[in-house]
């Protein structure tokens, strides 16, 4: 698998246009930076509470399913990462005050990236149940959509042509 390029530049880039250019990397990678999908779908992203959660889950899974119908992989790989990270930091929120899992602030040349980059730890806290039922909501659509079976079929082409 190709790994994401967090050297180009985003901003810049349509890959509505370039497919070539995208990797789907590993996980949620580039979620925040790749175009014009970041713009699409995170207005839609929001897990403060179950009854929001459910929402926005269901708007997104609407959206990667569009971009299934649309043969635009790129978009229904980006949306199956909004999923999972509608996911990933519900759970953070669930397991962390203030959804904050590591002390200090990211390093300046890290921003975007995920991972704690020398910061250490913070110790978790009682579950919240609320942010635990939005993780709980936005599993099940991730799950939806990566089992996919046209979203399988469009990864399988899309690395076949673009991940040499």
């Amino acid at each position: 698998m190709k790994k994401f390029d967090y050297s180009r530049n985003y901003k810049e880039l349509d890959l509505r246009k370039n497919p070539e250019l995208y990797a789907v990397g590993k996980g949620e990678q580039g979620v925040l930076l790749v175009e014009p999908y970041k713009s699409e779908i995170l207005p839609y992203w929001r897990f403060k509470t179950p009854e929001i959660a459910k929402e926005s889950s269901e708007k997104i899974y609407q959206l990667f399913l569009s971009y299934l119908n649309e043969e635009d992989f790129v978009g229904a790989d980006m949306a199956r990462k909004f999923l999972q990270m509608g996911y990933t930091r519900s759970r953070r929120y669930a397991n962390y005050k203030g959804g904050r899992k590591y002390k200090g602030e990211v390093p300046k040349d890290k921003k975007g990236q995920s991972g704690s980059h020398g910061r250490p730890q913070l110790e978790r806290q009682e579950e919240d149940p609320v942010k635990a039922e939005s993780a709980r909501i936005f599993k099940e659509k991730w799950f939806l959509a990566k089992d996919n079976e046209e979203y399988l079929k469009q990864k399988k082409i899309f690395q076949e042509n673009y991940s040499m």
